[in-house]
């Protein structure tokens, strides 16, 4: 069950097995079944969550109801609402699975504790928080310079893995269009091969 957390962790940083034995320790499997929610809209966010089976996603409604997604994760991703987590507000994201999922999670008290016990976990988080700001730039940049033709070319090459386990509406709300424009897209490419 931790494995995969393991290897997470040492792609990242270097630490001793009983130390990352110790942090590991600190997660409590949940398993979620498809279409069951780890998180609403409108709850604190008490979690920072590590996928070992299945696939999420992180989204929300904007006022004419429409779902706007953030980010997928599957296996060996992390997931949280971290403005929630970070700041105890409620959160104004929902993360939602859409297969049968499993994840590992640590409370705010034991991250804290382990960056207390053991320091090269707060080395660890801050790398991941980097590359997370430099996913974030880079989606930012191309939602405002790259057609949707582009974005959908650039996520179905870039994410094979998820781009297959996902619906048209789950894709079209990815990218910020309607479905109808995706399915327009689809066979615009499709007639190019």
């Amino acid at each position: 069950m931790t494995e995969l957390l393991k290897q997470n962790i040492n792609r990242h940083i270097t630490l001793p097995a009983a130390q990352t034995e110790a942090f590991c320790s600190l997660f409590q499997q949940r398993l979620i079944k498809k279409k069951s929610f780890l998180l609403r809209a409108g709850e604190v966010c008490k979690f920072e969550g590590f996928v070992t089976k299945g696939i999420l996603r992180v989204y929300h409604i904007d006022k004419n109801g429409d779902e706007q997604i953030l980010y997928f994760a599957i296996e060996n991703w992390w997931v949280t609402d971290i403005d929630s987590f970070t700041n105890s507000l409620p959160s104004q994201l929902y993360i939602e699975a859409l297969e049968d999922s499993e994840v590992l999670l640590i409370s705010k008290k034991d991250k804290e504790l382990a960056y207390t016990n053991i320091p090269e976990i707060e080395k660890l988080f801050r790398v991941m928080t980097q590359k997370t700001h430099v996913a974030l730039q880079r989606r930012m940049v191309d939602n405002l310079s790259k057609t949707a033709d582009q974005r959908y070319s650039d996520f179905i090459e870039k994410y094979p893995q998820i781009y297959q386990r996902l619906s048209n509406l789950q894709m079209a709300a990815y990218l910020g269009i309607s479905h109808e424009f995706l399915s327009k897209i689809r066979n615009k490419l499709a007639h190019k091969k």
